[in-house]
């Protein structure tokens, strides 16, 4: 009876440490897609919240650190437990690094109001936007139903996020080139674009974990980069 008691303390634990991911999770989502929105609408009330909640991911990340620790320390998980504890971690840094780059991309936006950028600039940063805020929901979706097959999808959708993104890098080079009165709206542009590059890749880490969690392994083969080009020293264009 007492290991019943053991065990069963041991599954609420899980399933309380799987709730507060869950949370985070859930207000990460938000706080992209508000910083989103403060892009495309030009909406300081949203970039401003979206930069006075952080602090609440950031808490629900130190809760998932505490509870980790207590995990590791008190119940001293095996093999399949384990590696629930030890991803919950990762993914609870990654959800807290999309969070900081939802944050940034809200205060670059504030600056943005005071000037014009190029609209369909902005149109381009939306739409990587959106590729990356449907891969961190799916990603929370599989995370939510352990789905590794859909984990995966997230996983190889990445290529496409990367594609757009240098397609963006690209056209915003062109921009300033052109016309020297668009770099400083472009280089917050620029910047804005590296930090939703940067969650979507994130977002792989969390689709790889997902899996490492239910599988034991994360996904075998090398995950193609669509952004290769932009950093070739080839000399192709």
């Amino acid at each position: 009876m007492a290991s019943d008691h053991i065990l069963k303390r041991f599954d609420q634990e899980l399933e309380r440490l799987n709730a507060t991911i869950n949370e985070m999770g859930g207000l990460t989502e938000s706080q992209f897609a508000k910083a989103l929105a403060a892009v495309r609408e030009r909406d300081t009330q949203a970039a401003d919240e979206v930069i006075a909640d952080d602090p609440k991911v950031d808490a629900l990340d130190q809760a998932v650190q505490e509870q980790t620790v207590k995990l590791l320390a008190l119940r001293q998980p095996m093999a399949n437990d384990l590696r629930v504890v030890l991803s919950s971690i990762k993914i609870a840094a990654a959800l807290e690094r999309i969070a900081d780059y939802a944050k940034n991309t809200a205060k670059r936006s504030i600056v943005l109001t005071h000037g014009a950028p190029p609209a369909a600039a902005v149109a381009g940063i939306d739409r990587l936007g959106r590729l990356v805020r449907a891969a961190l929901k799916d990603v929370l979706d599989a995370f939510a139903n352990d789905d590794v097959d859909k984990a995966r999808d997230v996983w190889n959708r990445d290529e496409e996020i990367d594609q757009v993104y240098t397609g963006l890098f690209r056209e915003l080079l062109t921009y300033m080139m052109e016309d020297p009165s668009t770099i400083t709206a472009c280089t917050h542009l620029l910047f804005m674009a590296k930090n939703i590059e940067r969650a979507g890749d994130h977002v792989t880490n969390i689709a790889e974990l997902v899996s490492f969690r239910s599988t034991g392994q994360s996904f075998a083969e090398a995950r193609r980069k669509g952004s290769g080009a932009l950093y070739s020293t080839d000399g192709a264009s």
